[in-house]
């Protein structure tokens, strides 16, 4: 934990661009913040639970490298990520160094006790940072509820396709692949992980805002051992689905093959912790999937075996199914809190957007009334399984209506692109159709609802993290 003897202090997060920095500077000066307080990891790695964010509160760590345990005062737009200002990207060539505002502040934000000393750094008058902190005093007196974001999940375990894939299909003989750039761009380092975004996906922000590594790596990964996969671990694969058929299109992990490499997983575990807390561990890590789109447009309506052996609402049942066999298994196997993520509005993928010349680009509803009709079944699937399973606390993570507001609405949430992809034309190209056409490529995925014509920017997977954390994760950190 952070030495206590260290001040407290106010960090300005402006880890993205000058104009970010600049916007950000002009509102606290205007006092118009959002606030967010807090206590340092034991990791000494940044606030964990951030979202957006003007202005944080709390305790340095011991390594001097930021403040978690982080509580919230209000939740719109997701912006941020670890504030590690050790580790802040992009800073204006004139800007030397992050800005930090060191500060008492009150006892019952357990923080400290006045809020009364400042210090500066860069180039910015005494008198400017004397301002800043009057104005975050008035918003101190405004606070109401200050909601505690503490770590109660040991370990995050994910299973599913190329939205939560962190780069295990790098090591099977398969097309399905993105470590290459521009994938990654955007990702610490400018590395391609293997991750179908420019940067982060949405279980790597789930992670950091539950309290642990900003990042979930696959499993397949030699580069990671079973103490990095004791925090959180991915065993997903890009291009897989419920079904089986699915994962053969393109030789990819299915999820039966998912699950023996968990089993593999625990049993590594045990070895690296002993039995009994790699028990524990077990049965409070949080269990993702996000799985199921690939059956449909990769599989059902591309290929021709099953449709002609189900009709769309009978190959519905026929996923469900499968779904609920493996919450069952993965139940027996130990696992009582499990996340089951539904699909997205997957008609208005710009893949799918680009096919759709007689409805005039736009999404093709005949797929979101199919998403909307499997999300049900999962939803009443659920609810049974809660019921039968005796100690299970299984949730539903629908990604559907927070995308679908997103791209319904995007100058809201700061977008300004919702038909096309960044990646290179961004109307068809994903995998390695953008690394052979990445001359085309934007230049800020931050105005992209999506990076490739399948899947979501960084910016996006960050918005829809922080929803689901809000509205249906945040009961198991209760």
């Amino acid at each position: 934990m952070g030495n206590d003897n260290v001040k407290p202090q106010v960090f300005l997060d402006y880890q993205n661009e000058y104009a970010r920095y600049k916007k950000l500077y002009t509102r606290i000066t205007s006092c118009s913040v959002d606030v967010l307080v807090g206590r340092p990891t034991p990791y000494g790695n940044g606030p964990i639970g951030i979202r957006e964010i003007d202005v944080l509160v709390g305790r340095p760590t011991s390594y001097g490298n930021g403040l978690t345990d982080a509580q919230t005062t209000r939740v719109d737009n997701t912006l941020g990520g670890s504030v590690d200002p050790t580790r802040v990207g992009k800073i204006p060539p004139h800007v030397l160094q992050p800005i930090f505002i060191h500060a008492r502040v009150p006892r019952q934000f357990n923080v400290s006790p006045a809020l009364s000393h400042t210090h500066t750094l860069n180039n910015h008058s005494e008198m400017e940072y004397n301002y800043i902190i009057s104005c975050f005093l008035l918003v101190i007196q405004f606070l109401v509820l200050v909601t505690k974001i503490e770590s109660k999940v040991p370990a995050i375990v994910v299973f599913g396709d190329s939205s939560v894939d962190a780069g295990n299909n790098n090591f099977i003989p398969t097309i399905a692949r993105s470590n290459f750039k521009p994938y990654g761009r955007d990702f610490a380092g400018g590395r391609a992980t293997g991750r179908f975004s420019n940067g982060r996906i949405a279980t790597d922000f789930i992670s950091q805002a539950m309290g642990l590594k900003p990042t979930i790596p696959a499993y397949l990964d030699p580069a990671y051992n079973i103490s990095a996969f004791a925090i959180g671990v991915t065993f997903a694969s890009a291009a897989t689905g419920y079904d089986n058929a699915t994962a053969d299109v393109l030789s990819v992990i299915p999820l039966w093959k998912q699950l023996e490499y968990y089993k593999e997983y625990q049993k590594r575990l045990k070895a690296y912790m002993g039995e009994s807390k790699a028990s524990r561990t077990i049965s409070e890590a949080l269990y993702m999937t996000s799985i199921g789109t690939n059956d449909f447009l990769e599989n059902y309506y591309t290929m021709p075996g099953r449709s002609r052996q189900y009709t769309p609402g009978e190959y519905e049942n026929f996923l469900v199914g499968i779904a609920k066999n493996f919450v069952k298994e993965l139940y027996g196997l130990g696992a009582r809190k499990i996340s089951l993520g539904g699909i997205p509005p997957m008609g208005c993928m710009p893949l799918e957007r680009t096919t759709n010349m007689a409805g005039s680009y736009d999404c093709v509803e005949k797929y979101n009334k199919v998403a909307l009709e499997f999300n049900n079944k999962l939803k009443n699937m659920i609810v049974e399984l809660n019921k039968e399973l005796p100690g299970i606390k299984l949730v539903f993570s629908d990604p559907y209506f927070v995308l679908q507001s997103i791209i319904k609405r995007p100058s809201l949430y700061g977008f300004q692109v919702t038909g096309a992809g960044c990646c290179a034309t961004g109307m068809y190209e994903m995998g390695y159709a953008c690394a052979r056409t990445s001359m085309f490529t934007c230049t800020d995925a931050n105005k992209y609802v999506f990076w490739d014509a399948f899947h979501p920017t960084e910016k996006t997977n960050h918005i829809i993290a922080a929803y689901m954390v809000k509205h249906v994760l945040a009961e198991f950190n209760a």
